[in-house]
C-alpha cells in the first residue's frame, strides 16, 4: 500500500500542472463535477492566452458524455437563474484570461456514459489556437 501513495501524489501533482497548446494558450486550475446519480456534470477552469491575438474557445468533446457543450448562467424574464448553450462559445482575449466557474460559464456533459472516473479527457476546440487535449481531474468537494 505504500508504493501507492507517492504515485497518487505524482499523479495529483501532475494533473495540477496547466496544460500548454503549441501557440499559448494554457488551461489552469481545472477540475470537473459529476453527482452520484446524476447523467450530467461539467468542468470549471482558467484559460489563459499567451498570444498576442484573441481567441475563442468555440467547443469541447469528450467520449465520458453523449453530448459537450459550452453553457453559462442566464438570468430569465422572471428571475430565475437558467444554463443556457453559448454556441458562439468563450472569447479569451490577446493575453488575457477567461475563467469557467460555477454559476457562470462551464462545459456541460450531457447524457454520461457510466462512472467518469478520476479524470476526464477532455478535447477543446480554439478558434485560432485549434485542438487542445487536457485530462481534467474529478472532484466533487470543490
Amino acid at each position: 500500500m505504500k508504493s501507492f501513495k507517492p504515485a497518487l501524489a505524482a499523479l495529483a501533482l501532475a494533473m495540477a500542472t496547466p496544460a500548454f497548446a503549441e501557440d499559448g494558450m494554457t488551461i489552469s486550475d481545472a477540475y470537473a463535477r459529476f453527482m452520484p446519480g446524476s447523467k450530467a456534470g461539467a468542468a470549471f477552469f482558467t484559460i489563459e492566452n499567451h498570444t498576442g491575438a484573441d481567441d475563442r474557445l468555440v467547443s469541447a468533446a469528450s467520449e465520458v458524455s453523449m453530448m459537450v457543450e459550452l453553457h453559462t448562467h442566464k438570468q430569465a424574464a422572471d428571475g430565475t437563474m437558467q444554463m443556457v448553450h453559448v454556441e458562439e462559445g468563450f472569447e479569451v482575449p490577446a493575453g488575457g484570461t477567461h475563467q469557467l466557474a460555477r454559476g457562470g460559464d462551464h462545459v456541460m456533459f450531457m447524457g454520461l456514459k457510466g462512472d467518469p472516473g478520476e479524470t476526464v479527457t477532455v478535447t477543446l476546440s480554439f478558434e485560432h489556437a485549434g485542438d487542445m487535449t487536457v485530462e481534467i481531474p474529478v472532484d466533487n468537494s470543490r
